[in-house]
This record gives C-alpha cells, sequence and structure tokens, in this order.
C-alpha cells in the first residue's frame, strides 16, 4: 500500500473526526463522509497498483483515532477477542508466556498453573521449533508465534520444542486451547514481623476483579489481620465499575466514588458505593507508581480524597478518562473515550489534554504550576492534573544498563532453566532466596559467556568528547584527564555483578521460583524487594505515623 494513499485517506477522516467533534453542523460531516467515499473509489479504480482496501481503510482509521488520543483505539472483527480480554481477563490460548532469548529463538517462559501448556507438558525453557507445519525460526516475533498459539477453545495445535539441559531434548506435545484467564489477584497473603498485615495484589480491573479481592480480603480478615496493604503498582486498569465496588469494601455505603462528565452538561453521571463495607475500619495502605492509571487511580485517589487509606509509592500515570465499546458493522467495535472523571475532592487527575497540542502535534504533562488545589474530606491539600501524588513517596527498586541487559538478553531466564534441570525440587518455593552458593553460580555462568553492555558514562564521555572537540577544547591534557576518570570508573564484570547483587537477585528469583511453585511463588518471594510494600508494613506498625498522615496539616 502507498504510504502516501494511506497517508491521504488519513488526512479526510481527521478532518471528518474534527468536523464531529468540534462541530454541530451535520452538513459538514455528511460532506467530508461523501469527499471521503468518492476519494477512495476514484483511488480504487485507477491507482496504478492493487490497492488492499482493508488495510488502507483500517490504517486510515488508526492514524484518525490516533489524533485524538492513544485510548479511543478500533478493533475490526479479528481483533475484537483482545477488546473482551480487557473487561473478562480472558481469551483463547495455551496459556504460558513466550518470549525471545538472545539466541533469536522464541521459547515458553513461564507456562501458568493447570493451562493447556502445562497440562500437555511444556515446560519453562522450552524453545518452539514448530506449530503444527510452520517451522519456528529465528525469524518469527514473538507476536507472531503468539498468534499461532492462540485461538478458540477446544482446538488442537501440535508444538515441537527443544528442552536445554534435557537428554531427550526434541519433544512434540498436543495441546488443547482452553478460555485462559489470568487472576485478577494472582497473590494475596501475610506478611509484616508478625504476619498480621494482610497483602493483596491486584493486576487489572475486569468484572471479576471486585470479587476477587473481596474474598482475599475475607481470607485474609479470617486469619486475624490487624491492617491491608492493597497493590496497585503496574495496574493499568480496567472498568470503572469494578473500581467503584472495589472501594465500597472500605468505606460506608452510598458514598461517592466518582463522576463522570461528558461533553453534554446533562451527562453526568455519579458513581457510589452499594453495598456495605467489609473492612470499613482496617487500616489501609494503597501501593501505586507510575504505571498505575485508569480504574487504579480511581482506587488510590478516591481513598485518599476519603482520607481512607495512606497512598505509597510514585506519582501515578494520570489517566483521568472514561472509554466505552460501541458496536460497529461487520463485528467491529470502537473504545471510545466518551467522558472525564473526577474523584471525591472534585479534581480530575488527567496529566495530558489531548485537546490541546503543540504545534508540531505532541502533547505534554500539565505543569506542576499550572494544577489546582483541592481538599480531601478532612481537609488534607491534594491536587489535580498529573496523577496521584503519593502522601508517601517512596520508589521501587530502580534499574540500570546492565539489569536492563541481563533480563532483555534473557540471561536470567536461561539461567533458570539451567538451575532447574540441576535441581528437581526445592523447599518451600514461596519462601525461596539467592544464596551465595547461587549467585556464586550465577557469576559463573555469565563472566565466562564474554556478557557485555553499555555503561551509561560510556556514552556521556563520547558526548564529551564530541563537544569539547567542536569548540577546540579537547587539548592532549583534557583527553588525559578524561582518560584518567574513565580508568577510575572502570570496573570488571565479576565487581559489577557484586555491587547489583540485590538487582540480580530479585531477576533470579522471579525466574526460578515459578519453576517450582508458579507466579504465585514467584510474587511471594519477592516481596522483599517491593520496596514501598516494605515502607508500608513499617507505616501500618505504627499507628501513631498512620493518624498523622491522615489528619490536617497544622
Amino acid at each position: 500500500m502507498n504510504r502516501f494513499l494511506v497517508i491521504l485517506l488519513a488526512s479526510v477522516l481527521s478532518v471528518i473526526a474534527v468536523d464531529a467533534k468540534t462541530s454541530s453542523d451535520k452538513s459538514d460531516i455528511s460532506q467530508c463522509l461523501d469527499i471521503f467515499n468518492t476519494l477512495f473509489k476514484e483511488v480504487q479504480l485507477n491507482y496504478v497498483d492493487t490497492l488492499d482496501a482493508k488495510k488502507a481503510v483500517n490504517t486510515a482509521i488508526f492514524y484518525m483515532l490516533n489524533e485524538i488520543d492513544p485510548y479511543t483505539e478500533y478493533y475490526s472483527s479479528e481483533d475484537t477477542e483482545d477488546l473482551m480480554q480487557l473487561s473478562t481477563g480472558e481469551y483463547g490460548g495455551v496459556g504460558s508466556v513466550i518470549n525471545k532469548g538472545r539466541d533469536g529463538r522464541v521459547r515458553f517462559s513461564e507456562p501458568y498453573e493447570n493451562t493447556p501448556s502445562w497440562k500437555a507438558g511444556v515446560r519453562a525453557g522450552d524453545i518452539i521449533l514448530q506449530i503444527d507445519t510452520t517451522k519456528i525460526t529465528h525469524e518469527f516475533s514473538v507476536s507472531d508465534v503468539s498468534e499461532r498459539l492462540r485461538g478458540t477453545a477446544g482446538t488442537s495445535l501440535n508444538v515441537k520444542v527443544m528442552r536445554p539441559y534435557s537428554e531427550d531434548s526434541i519433544m512434540t506435545f498436543k495441546i488443547e486451547r482452553e478460555k485462559i484467564h489470568n487472576p485478577e489477584v494472582p497473590y494475596y497473603g501475610v506478611t509484616g514481623p508478625d504476619n498480621k498485615v494482610g497483602y493483596i495484589l491486584l493486576t487489572n480491573f475486569t468484572e471479576k476483579a471486585p470479587q476477587a479481592v473481596s474474598d482475599a480480603l475475607k481470607n485474609l480478615l479470617n486469619q486475624g489481620i490487624t491492617s491491608l496493604v492493597l497493590d496497585l503498582q503496574s495496574n493499568p486498569g480496567g472498568l470503572l465499575s469494578s473500581a467503584v465496588e472495589i472501594v465500597g469494601l472500605f468505606v460506608d455505603k452510598d458514598t461517592e466514588v466518582v463522576r463522570t462528565r461528558g461533553r453534554d452538561p446533562k451527562s453526568e453521571r455519579i458513581y457510589k458505593t452499594t453495598r456495605k463495607p467489609i473492612a470499613k475500619n482496617l487500616p489501609l495502605a494503597v501501593l501505586i507508581n507510575s504505571a498505575s492509571a485508569s480504574s487504579a487511580e480511581i482506587v488510590a485517589g478516591a481513598l485518599q480524597d476519603l482520607d481512607r487509606a495512606v497512598i505509597i509509592g510514585d506519582r501515578s500515570f494520570g489517566k483521568g478518562l472514561v472509554q466505552s465499546s460501541i458496536a460497529l458493522p461487520y463485528e467491529g467495535a470502537v473504545k471510545l473515550t466518551v467522558a472525564k472523571y473526577y474523584i471525591p475532592s472534585g479534581r480530575l487527575i488527567q496529566a495530558i489534554d489531548y485537546s490541546r497540542r503543540n504545534a508540531d502535534g505532541t502533547v505534554a504533562r500539565t505543569p506542576d504550576s499550572l494544577t489546582t488545589v483541592y481538599k480531601t474530606r478532612i481537609g488534607r491539600e491534594v491536587r489535580d492534573g498529573g496523577g496521584i501524588t503519593p502522601d508517601i513517596t517512596e520508589k521501587g527498586m530502580t534499574s540500570n544498563s546492565l539489569l536492563y541487559t541481563l533480563q532483555m538478553e534473557g540471561w536470567d531466564i536461561d539461567f533458570a532453566t539451567k538451575f532447574k534441570a540441576e535441581h528437581p525440587t526445592i523447599d518451600n518455593p514461596e519462601q525461596f532466596t539467592i544464596t551465595d552458593s547461587i549467585f556464586e553460580e550465577f557469576k559463573t555462568f555469565i563472566i565466562p559467556s564474554g556478557f557485555k553492555y553499555d555503561k551509561a558514562y560510556t556514552t556521556l564521555f563520547k558526548t564529551l568528547r564530541e563537544g569539547l572537540k567542536q569548540e577546540q577544547y579537547l587539548t592532549e591534557n583534557v583527553e588525559n584527564q578524561i582518560a584518567e576518570l574513565e580508568a577510575a570508573l572502570h570496573r570488571d564484570i565479576e565487581e559489577d555483578l557484586d555491587l547489583n547483587r540485590e538487582g540480580i537477585s530479585y531477576l533470579l528469583t522471579d525466574a526460578i521460583a515459578p519453576r517450582y511453585g508458579f507466579r504465585k511463588a514467584a510474587i511471594a518471594s519477592t516481596l522483599r524487594y517491593n520496596e514501598p510494600l516494605q515502607k508500608a508494613i513499617a507505616i501500618l506498625g505504627n499507628r501513631s505515623d498512620y493518624d498523622r498522615i491522615l489528619s490536617p496539616k497544622q
């Protein structure tokens, strides 16, 4: 498809979108549609090459919707299952995470518990060689392979794999696809010095999320917890109604949680809790970070505005827009932004105003200097326009070029595969830890390989030299001083691995533990690295600190 034609079609559709958004003159919209129809017919009839009509229109629609905001999306009939997965958390497939190793081959990195892949015999680390009659070569991307593994529940496929560190390394499995449901609460349990702090990890807001959180909360209350941590870190959100129900577990019935306002002032809707709370007075902390968005921000923001929970972590993403799914002809659908949401204090936490773009079409977050102060129920100051700012800032574990390279190239996965082959069983996977001997084993695994990674300061030195050379400051004396500083900063790979032991231990624990106890074991055994959680445990363990945070500033 000629790129010029795609841009031309997109431009016409963009005009339609702008007219529909800013004008009530139906004749303008009709005129734009007439132009598009005529233009498309002329291109289809007279363009010198064959035109893929469906691809051209789909691309044009993508460009048009991208001009509105990144959350308004078109789903063709082939993609509607992806849309359904957002609300139900279900899809048809084999139930495994796949990724690509540094050898360029796609592999099963984590088959989930009791899913078709696991029941058929697939294990973490298995390299995919063939799916039915298709040989999976280095050229295949993860998405290419994923498309072949997914499909209608009840259909079967044959997968040939190579299992590293196994004598009978080539294996073929017949797998029958099922409806896969990723659990909204993959882990909950007790933690803290006296095991009295409950912990619930919520990963998304599907229609089943409120019941999953409710069931976990009731179980923890029966275990005698005296406080709770709700972890919404990196939770992308989901259904607004699910957020309202979850807030309702902790506040009085008929409490306003959020209200939405569309383009029409009469479209305002107010959402209140509808049931008696389960844990109205239980001390509560909510964890968020920069990837917590949408419904996760409604929960955190509402509980903050109602002075019901201490919010801990990093500022959230800042998505205050509401989408609604609308059916289209030929089994398609559009997820359309229809409103903005406002939490109890009255603030909108949307960080970017997509209707006000720069001259080059880019957008930017609302600067803090332009945000407005609002008040919580008891008078604490909170601000709009940039996500939820936590009551206590506590950033999670940070990465660097070494840790990034280890993970992106799959060294953690490869070592976990080798470790499992050499250690068929371990005691208590949910308390797995990287001992000194395991860490030394990993160093022995990686150091002889010639592992390389780009250190951040090498790029800075290169830029410095280029700038100095351009300004004619790079004399022999200056170059010698730079070289001396480089030498002082140089460390060999073993030193770097030792300095990054905590981050490496986290990666290895997260890769090894699920080989023995699935995702639940990985989450449980990595809680010690969750710094916002540890901060929450400390605050919940000191009631005077907790009460002080939730009191008006004097």
